[in-house]
């Protein structure tokens, strides 16, 4: 049975860091693609940052360019998600999530697994 659990969540201030991990199990992720995607109640989830777990190739959405950096530990079944200089528009809920042979890294469909997310609030 896979599960992917999220870690990491909080409050923070605006300008503050927060780090975000992800524990996959239950299978082999090789060919599989790790995303962070994040929901605000009232809209839809949104895409934030994908990597390959193979290649290690990155994409971000361009909100978060410069600012979050995904990372993965191959021998740990781990994605990190590196937040810095927070904004309030990044609070929500950030899940993440696992797809097999991705070909868009923005597309939810693509994502077959998911976790139940984790809280993150930017405010002062």
């Amino acid at each position: 049975q896979v599960q992917m659990i999220e870690s990491g969540g909080g409050l923070v201030q605006p300008g503050g860091s927060l780090r975000l991990a992800c524990e996959a199990s239950g299978r082999t992720f090789i060919s599989h693609t790790m995303a962070w995607f994040r929901q605000v109640p009232g809209s839809v989830r949104e895409s934030v940052a994908a990597i390959r777990w193979s290649s290690g190739m990155t994409f971000y959405d361009d909100s978060v360019k410069g600012r979050f950096t995904i990372s993965r530990d191959n021998g740990k079944s781990l994605v990190f998600l590196e937040m810095n200089s927070l904004r309030s528009d990044d609070t929500g809920v950030y899940y993440c999530a696992a797809g097999p042979y991705v070909v868009d890294w923005r597309s939810e469909s693509a994502y077959r697994y998911w976790g139940q997310g984790t809280q993150v609030t930017v405010s002062s």
